[in-house]
């Protein structure tokens, strides 16, 4: 346990800002997830739901939960499983 005021200040800001960040990273791998199926049930319904995807590996990165070239990265993979159903 924290002794000073400000520790424990700042262990309640942690841990606002861990379940925040967990909720945002949890929601981004469900998605991924939901596209991972589509992709491979061979879904055309998949571009729909590639950019509400896309928007939130963005949002993820902006917010720092991940990191600029993880989510170019997880872009780049999905779009190209995504482009090789046609």
């Amino acid at each position: 346990m924290p002794n000073k005021k400000s520790a424990e200040k700042e262990l309640r800001k942690t841990v606002k800002r861990n379940a925040a960040n967990k909720k945002v990273s949890n929601k981004l791998k469900d998605l991924v997830k939901v596209n991972a199926k589509q992709i491979k049930a061979g879904d055309k319904e998949v571009k729909k739901d590639y950019t509400k995807t896309i928007k939130a590996i963005d949002k993820a990165a902006k917010k720092g939960v991940i990191k600029k070239n993880t989510a170019s990265r997880k872009k780049s993979r999905l779009m190209k499983k995504i482009n090789a159903l046609k």
